[in-house]
């Protein structure tokens, strides 16, 4: 599978902008991606989204950078190097939705398909069958990507975010639940909280 994290200008992928990608290829982590690219012309840009993912109005009109059909032409071809291309990471869907509309935009014939893994669902599931308490915010589960961390004994995402850093601490969090070990050699000095708990 494919664990990727997105950064873009807001939260709605047909008016804001993909601004960078990170991915890991699961099955060969060593083989990394990582990309940014200017905004596309004409798309919002949400100052919330910029104060989360740390960039600023001008990089995101930055002509130097690569347009966003470059940067989407070099991750199609990175990720179809991959055997297995099935999207995984935190809230995954808002992701798929943010690198098809791209795709589509570079008129790339490729779009990643409905069905995801997603890490929330994945975390919840887990810590039901071991019976671990899920944090509840409001009367309802709390499993937010920092949430997940702080379960499995890792650090929460550096801010402000970055896509690479997301996509590699989605892909640890993902090997410790589904296979409890470490994955990636930055991660190894934490310990593997969630799975020996009762």
């Amino acid at each position: 599978m494919i664990v990727v994290d997105i950064e873009a200008t807001g939260l709605d992928h047909r008016n804001h902008s993909l601004l960078s990608i990170g991915a890991i290829d699961f099955e060969n982590p060593g083989r990394q991606f990582y990309g940014e690219c200017r905004a596309w012309e004409g798309a919002h840009l949400d100052p919330e989204a910029l104060a989360v993912n740390g960039f600023t109005e001008t990089e995101c009109l930055n002509p130097s950078k690569d347009s966003l059909e470059e940067l989407m032409v070099r991750f199609h071809h990175w990720m179809t190097q991959s055997n297995d291309r099935i999207l995984a990471g935190h809230n995954i869907s808002f992701d798929r939705d943010f690198l098809n509309s791209s795709l589509q935009r570079a008129k790339i014939n490729f779009a990643f398909p409905y069905r995801t893994i997603d890490l929330h669902t994945l975390a919840y599931t887990t810590c039901r069958t071991k019976g671990i308490p899920i944090p509840e915010r409001n009367g309802h589960p709390a499993l937010s990507s920092d949430a997940v961390m702080r379960l499995l004994g890792l650090p929460e995402e550096p801010k402000p975010h970055i896509a690479l850093m997301g996509a590699k601490i989605a892909a640890e969090a993902f090997s410790r639940l589904m296979y409890g070990k470490n994955l990636l050699p930055e991660f190894a000095e934490y310990p593997m909280q969630l799975l020996t708990q009762k």
